[in-house]
């Protein structure tokens, strides 16, 4: 018989929509102090999360624009690979340096319409784009899609954690597909719209950009009325019940930041070169490179989606395994395939590398559940900065050799995932009982 008082006990976010506290569940409470899964659907609350993920396809998507036209503003600009390389290591550079001081300042202070501000540095971004006279000025405009790139993430990734009743998987995955499904549909945009149209027409991209700052003004105010009832999560993980070290949880997380490393930089040479790669080894024309750029960035979708739930259920450890080292043989393969194949491959390798950030970032909120934001603005950073050095330092070997040495060379970037054995395992699968030490 359960006592009445526990029985009528009902969560912080109860009353709002979000899971009532149920009591400790032994392998959540050992990750952190937040109520466990409630284990039903109506546990998360789902308008909130598909607004913030509608948000998130409107914000990557504008920034999958801005790289998929590099065909189009090399020509028009006469820029080389290193020019276009750093094109996005200025973007990467401006989204991943205040990522992480987002984060810290709003864990202190919450900002509930800053999302909105966020994407209004974008929406200036756009339009300065649409009309840039010069090279300095694409530098411009790159830098102020990346200053709201800044702010969203940061602070998106940690409503969707407050939304999530439990599931933080299920609820960043929500999230992050929402992003993917974006950078997959900016390609089409940029080869249907804006090729036949030409750099002017990109104006007309910041209506959705307008769309998403009336959404988010919306998630900002159900944020503002909620976020004072969310829990308070302990200030590290625990291992068996028992609190991870600080020096612990550093070498996670610095583990955490390599294999990051390995898989945004490979990532990099898809986003901003894999157009010229189809094009020079191939003869494929710029739309055609750009509906295949489609394929791969859709693949990469559904992985981001499906990466979350099984880490809920398997483990993010698992999860993150097999996104990075699983790709190893897919990667070595392709630099010496046909078209076709070529193809094929990237599929495969887009959903599973894009099942593993979900995964990651879910894994080191549980290394520092007391400082979500911060972490979701540092590894968001990390995710940008990485992608922005990659694509510098690539588009600078591109230079010096050729675009195909450049896939070559990044193939083998997917073997650091070897060091995902040390990371220690936070979690086993729900209800498989209490977790171990690595």
């Amino acid at each position: 018989m359960i006592p009445k008082e526990k029985r009528d006990r009902s969560g912080p976010l109860g009353r709002f929509g979000v899971a009532d506290i149920a009591e400790p569940n032994p392998v959540t409470a050992s990750v952190e102090n937040e109520p466990a899964p409630a284990g039903h659907a109506d546990s998360t609350v789902t308008a909130i999360l598909i607004a913030i993920s509608f948000s998130h396809l409107l914000n990557d998507m504008i920034q999958s624009l801005f790289s998929s036209i590099y065909p189009i503003l090399k020509e028009s600009f006469q820029l080389d690979f290193s020019q276009i390389g750093l094109i996005t290591l200025v973007f990467q550079v401006t989204a991943s340096l205040l990522q992480p001081l987002v984060g810290l300042y709003t864990d202190r202070r919450p900002l509930p319409h800053s999302l909105t501000v966020g994407m209004g540095f974008t929406l200036i971004g756009l339009l300065v784009l649409s009309v840039a006279p010069t090279y300095g000025f694409l530098l411009l405009a790159a830098a102020f899609v990346g200053f709201g790139s800044s702010i969203f993430h940061p602070e998106s990734s940690r409503i969707a954690r407050m939304a999530s009743g439990g599931r933080h998987g299920l609820a960043q995955s929500i999230f992050q597909v929402g992003g993917n499904t974006g950078s997959a549909i900016g390609p089409l945009a940029a080869a249907f719209l804006v090729v036949p149209n030409g750099q002017h027409s990109i104006a007309w991209f910041s209506i959705l950009a307008l769309i998403a700052m009336i959404v988010l003004w919306n998630v900002g105010g159900w944020f503002a009325r909620n976020r004072a009832r969310a829990p308070k999560p302990s200030a590290r993980a625990m291992v068996g019940g028992v609190t991870l070290s600080r020096g612990a949880v550093a070498f996670a997380l610095g583990i955490l930041v390599v294999l990051l490393f390995s898989k945004f930089f490979y990532l990099a040479a898809f986003a901003n070169y894999y157009t010229f790669y189809l094009i020079d080894r191939f003869g494929v024309s710029v739309p055609a490179a750009q509906i295949y750029l489609f394929i791969f960035l859709g693949a990469s979708a559904v992985g981001t989606f499906f990466g979350g739930p099984i880490g809920d259920r398997y483990g993010r450890k698992a999860v993150i395994w097999i996104s990075i080292f699983g790709v190893l043989p897919f990667a070595l393969a392709m630099p010496y395939v046909g078209l076709p194949a070529t193809v094929a491959l990237t599929i495969i390798i887009g959903f599973i590398i894009s099942s593993g950030f979900t995964a990651i970032l879910v894994y080191a909120q549980e290394l520092m559940p007391g400082k979500i934001g911060l972490v979701s603005g540092m590894f968001f950073g990390f995710a940008f900065g990485l992608g922005g050095l990659g694509a510098a330092a690539l588009g600078e070997l591109a230079d010096w050799t050729s675009i195909v040495y450049v896939f070559w060379i990044v193939s083998f970037l997917p073997a650091l995932g070897l060091l995902t054995a040390l990371l220690p395992n936070l979690e086993n699968a729900r209800g498989r009982g209490k977790a171990k030490p690595a």
